[in-house]
């Protein structure tokens, strides 16, 4: 990492300097920034929590750009963010890093749970319907997630993990399906619906 550059003097000769003094790797910068750090309040997992934080614009010449880090320290760990858009705060950026777990947790419901990645249609349309399923099928089990009295136990249990997994609720649905009381979990209309076509949808994906 390299600092940015100075400013040009007025009638300075030569081209303008793409990168200033040698800063070295974040593992070098992060000895030296660690005492300037100081506190945040970022919401992570749910919950607020305190961390400490140190950031920086620098250039880096694999990117050939500014980019702004932002070393966060806990205990005796600490971890470097990178990020190309200067515009973010500190929290910003620590939050959204935060957030890329679920974000992959999501995609490997979607993909291996739901089954999304073993589609067999090689038609565009026939591709882009089935996906569509698999992302209704996954939003309406968060749906019914959400709406039980109390947390399922977790199958396979994890230690250090008292939450409830995607799986245990599709074991939830499955075993409710498989009631002659099936209609409590997708219940018919006493009358025709608005709209018959979402109705039927809903059915086909629970």
């Amino acid at each position: 990492m390299y600092d940015r550059p100075e400013k040009r003097k007025p009638k300075q000769r030569g081209r303008n300097k793409k990168y200033g003094q040698r800063l070295g790797s974040a593992t070098d910068m992060a000895k030296t920034v660690q005492q300037k750090a100081r506190s945040y309040t970022v919401n992570l997992y749910g919950k607020q929590r305190e961390v400490r934080a140190y950031s920086r614009v620098v250039m880096l010449k694999t990117l050939k750009r500014p980019v702004q880090v932002v070393w966060v320290f806990h205990r005796t760990q600490w971890i470097a963010l990178f990020t190309t858009d200067l515009s973010l705060s500190v929290t910003q950026i620590i939050e959204y890093y935060g957030a890329r777990w679920k974000i992959e947790s999501g995609l490997k419901e979607l993909k291996q749970d739901i089954g999304s990645q073993k589609s067999q249609c090689r038609n565009a349309q026939a591709v882009t319907n089935h996906l569509n399923f698999c992302m209704m099928a996954t939003t309406l089990t968060w749906i019914y997630a959400d709406r039980l009295k109390t947390d399922p136990e977790r199958r396979h249990k994890v230690k250090g993990r008292a939450s409830f997994a995607f799986s245990d609720i599709r074991r939830i649905i499955a075993e409710a399906a498989l009631e002659p009381d099936f209609e409590r979990v997708c219940p018919k209309y006493s009358s025709s619906p608005v709209n018959s076509v979402v109705a039927v949808l809903l059915r086909m994906v629970a």
